[in-house]
């Protein structure tokens, strides 16, 4: 029986973002004066470029500013195939290219031309707190691979294998992860793809913080592993995190030729083309070098170390180290709380933002974000030693 006649039955199973909502009200108790240190944030805290700022305030001044094709313009479809070919040896023509309102778009869009109702959608766990909610809006069936700490979080191929079943249509891999920061290496992707190939199971695989990356690791694009699994591989990706370019909305996807027309044609009927203004900043952004993203890369990797050396002092919570994006996921268990009391008693007697890690899959985990000043890092993780030491 429905409980809202007003609502669909798909809307019904989508849970709200417990990360926008304590987001939310530490904003709301910074704006009433409180001294608020958020631990929250899920995006960069450098601003975008001068020069990518400029080509915006350009294409508003020159009139750019009306409908362009639904799939995004020419020159950023080629410039977006030029970048595949240079940082991810992916051949892709601009007749695979989608540009979309976000990275996070592009998922969602790739995920309703794929999946009729009952598909099987594997997500490794702890996973994006998005994924999940967008395959139930799409009618499909979320299917977690649990994930342990002592792999650093990736999941391996037993556990691939064993959660494959007859409606089994789309595995999601996101390297560099949200929100434990983990990197799969060339071998364990070789692997994920041969699987997926063999069973035929798409893989979309979202790659949207390639360019924060550590200890010198590289990312790899598994859709760069042969063209087996190229046929197989929706590649997602965007300037949010790369550009710092959150607020800018601007994602894109590249895959093969029917896929992407699909998304076209379901692009076309719901959001039509992505905001013209930001397409000609994206192309600036692209025509960058990588100094910027490698200098934020720099900033990021220390702030882990800090962050990090402020843990080890703390006995009661745990951690694993990232290797990616700029995310520490912790483990709370020794406290005695699940995430969801941890996460609301520490904001509220601390005045300390971090979200729980109950959206993610893990209730015993909290996300600390490190996209935020050392000195906000230092008085954060001051506070959070003191409390947790009293509990």
């Amino acid at each position: 029986m429905r409980i809202d006649s007003r609502l669909s039955e798909r809307l019904l199973k989508v849970k709200p973002s417990s990360t926008l909502a304590i987001t939310s009200k530490a904003k709301k108790l910074k704006g009433e004066g409180r001294d608020v240190v958020t631990f929250a944030a899920g995006e960069p805290d450098f601003d975008t470029p001068d020069a990518i700022k400029e080509e915006a305030i350009l294409a508003i001044r020159s009139g750019f500013t009306k409908y362009t094709p639904t799939t995004g313009i020419p020159e950023l479809k080629k410039l977006i195939c030029e970048k595949f070919k240079k940082d991810n040896s992916l051949d892709y023509q601009p007749n695979q290219i989608v540009v979309s309102c976000g990275a996070k778009h592009s998922i969602f869009n790739t995920l309703f031309v794929l999946i009729d109702h009952g598909d099987e959608v594997l997500i490794p766990s702890p996973y994006w707190v998005s994924y999940p909610e967008m395959v139930n809006l799409c009618e499909g069936a979320p299917r977690f691979i649990n994930s342990r700490p002592e792999n650093n979080f990736k999941i391996n191929i037993e556990d691939l294998e064993k959660h494959i079943g007859s409606k089994t249509k789309v595995f999601i891999l996101n390297s560099p992860s949200n929100p434990t920061g983990c990197v799969y290496d060339k071998d364990e992707l070789k692997e994920i793809a041969r699987i997926c190939v063999e069973r035929k199971i798409f893989v979309i695989s979202d790659e949207i913080y390639e360019k924060i990356i550590f200890d010198n690791l590289k990312h790899i694009s598994i859709g760069s592993l042969g063209k087996d699994i190229y046929d197989y591989t929706i590649t997602v990706n965007g300037l949010s995190k790369s550009y710092s370019m959150t607020g800018w909305r601007i994602g894109y996807l590249a895959g093969p030729v029917d896929i992407v027309e699909a998304v076209s044609k379901f692009q076309d009927h719901s959001t039509s083309n992505p905001t013209s203004i930001s397409q000609k900043a994206a192309l600036a952004a692209l025509s960058l070098t990588d100094d910027f993203s490698r200098t934020m890369c720099l900033e990021f990797s220390k702030k882990r170390d800090y962050i990090i050396s402020r843990l080890n002092k703390i006995k009661k919570i745990g951690y694993c180290k990232p290797s990616g994006a700029f995310y520490i996921f912790c483990d709370i268990s020794k406290t005695g709380l699940d995430s969801v009391q941890f996460s609301s008693r520490l904001l509220d007697e601390m005045m300390v933002a971090v979200i729980p890690g109950d959206p993610f899959g893990r209730n015993d985990y909290i996300r600390l974000s490190f996209a935020t000043s050392l000195n906000e890092i230092e008085k954060g993780m001051d506070r959070i030693e003191g409390w947790v030491n009293k509990l």
